[in-house]
């Protein structure tokens, strides 16, 4: 891999601006913006393996709060916003129009990864825009929470579960039956919901990277 070089960006959505990481590696292939999940942030170590495989892979990567300092104070006591789906996104698709006006950024095809209820927030902007999201990965996620916005979802999208999480498996054979593209659920045998076990979060982000170049990298 060439250079890579990084920085925080600020971004604005609607009342709020948000802080993110963005990373990009030498004559990057896409871009790939993160959804994280439930209580989590930009600085989230799972996420933060899978944008360095990634980036390894020619892919730049947007990691980015979905909610502000003030926010997440409040989301500690009350655990409401990181479920409010719409809320998160449409902070999503805010931060899909900055990276399409973004100058290092612009001419890259876009993919979504979530993780846990970030997901379903992938899921509905990637609904949201149609024309410009070539693909979407789930880690764990809870893309049942997408609702009505499945079947409007064009990207192709993988679901990775671990084997061992057998409730999210359920959620997310539900949430594949709703999908109208393409779409494939794959198990990572053994895993728990964090994929803390040896081996579990590198082959995650496997699939994700060989996911992300068969739809975006041409």
């Amino acid at each position: 891999m060439g250079d890579v070089s990084g920085r925080c960006v600020k971004i604005p959505a609607g009342p709020v601006i948000l802080e993110g990481d963005l990373t990009m590696p030498e004559n990057a292939g896409g871009v790939i913006l993160f959804a994280h999940g439930s209580g989590s942030s930009r600085h989230s170590p799972r996420n933060r393996f899978v944008a360095k495989t990634l980036n390894e892979r020619r892919f730049a990567t947007l990691l980015m709060d979905l909610l502000t300092q003030e926010e997440e104070r409040i989301d500690a006591q009350t655990a409401h916003l990181r479920f409010d789906i719409p809320l998160l996104a449409g902070r999503l698709v805010a931060a899909s129009e900055w990276l399409a006006h973004n100058p290092d950024t612009r001419t890259l095809a876009l993919g979504y990864f979530g993780a846990s209820t970030g997901a379903a927030a992938a899921l509905i902007a990637a609904a949201e825009r149609p024309g410009s999201t070539r693909a979407v990965v789930s880690r764990g996620g809870r893309p049942d929470l997408a609702g009505a916005a499945l079947g409007r979802v064009r990207a192709p999208v993988l679901l990775i579960v671990g084997g061992a999480d057998t409730t999210v498996i359920q959620m997310n054979r539900s949430a594949l039956a709703e999908l109208n593209g393409e779409s494939k659920l794959q198990i990572i045998r053994h895993a728990t919901h964090l994929f803390e076990e040896p081996g579990a979060l590198e082959e995650a982000a496997r699939l994700a990277g060989e996911w992300f170049e068969e739809h975006i990298i041409e």
